[in-house]
């Protein structure tokens, strides 16, 4: 959870700028985030044996973690982040909390 706030944070910290550019953070938080989430859902089972993992869930988080990776590295380079593409980052990390934080 918490590299996806970094990765918000790192979005949001670009509000003001002009030009916009992606921070290498964002896409180290991510990938830090995907690895991190990888390594709980496998020792899931062996946390908790009582208990069934919510495998939807977890595949919408993961390519939504893929998603933000993959637009990460595809404008990591560029001089100016353009709005479409922050907005849809910062659109894409908000979601990825909400299904995290929401309960069903």
């Amino acid at each position: 959870m918490l590299a996806i706030l970094g990765i918000l944070v790192l979005l949001l910290l670009q509000w003001n700028k002009s030009p916009r550019k992606l921070s290498t953070g964002v896409l180290h938080s991510t990938a830090t985030a995907l690895v991190a989430g990888l390594v709980m859902v496998g020792t899931y089972a062996s946390a908790k044996p009582d208990e069934e993992l919510n495998h939807i869930k977890v595949a919408i988080k993961l390519v939504i973690v893929v998603t933000i990776l993959a637009i990460s590295y595809l404008n990591i380079k560029k001089s100016e982040l353009k709005k479409s593409i922050w907005i849809s980052l910062l659109g894409l990390t908000f979601l990825n909390i909400i299904i995290a934080t929401a309960r069903f």
